[in-house]
């Protein structure tokens, strides 16, 4: 049975899932409309090999669960509140990236 994880490794988790881009548009995709592994593959444009790998990335890290479906298996967030949060996330990002507060950003290019 999951148990929830402690506040301490919940930010952690959500940063090991994100950091890497197929991850992130796999949840991006996941949040728009729950899917089949097959189909994820082929939007995303990966293997199906590459994919597996990913997904048990994000379950590992609670983000998405699995839905036996016949003898299939479909994907979906495990909460529906990880849209929102990859919504605030993402205007979060934009506000910086508008902002440019880094003091290396324009030499370095790095914000």
């Amino acid at each position: 049975m999951p148990t929830v994880a402690p506040d301490s490794e919940v930010p952690a988790r959500f940063g090991r899932a994100l950091a890497d881009p197929i991850r992130c548009r796999l949840l991006l995709a996941l949040r728009e409309a729950p899917a089949h592994p097959s189909d994820l593959a082929d939007t995303l444009g990966i293997s199906r090999t590459r994919l597996s790998n990913h997904l048990a990335c994000l379950r590992d890290c609670g983000l998405v669960v699995a839905v036996p479906v016949g003898r299939r298996t479909r994907y979906e967030p495990a909460d529906e509140r990880l849209g929102h949060a990859l919504d605030d996330l993402r205007n979060a990002v934009v506000a910086v990236e508008a902002d440019k507060t880094c003091p290396d950003a324009k030499t370095k290019g790095c914000c």
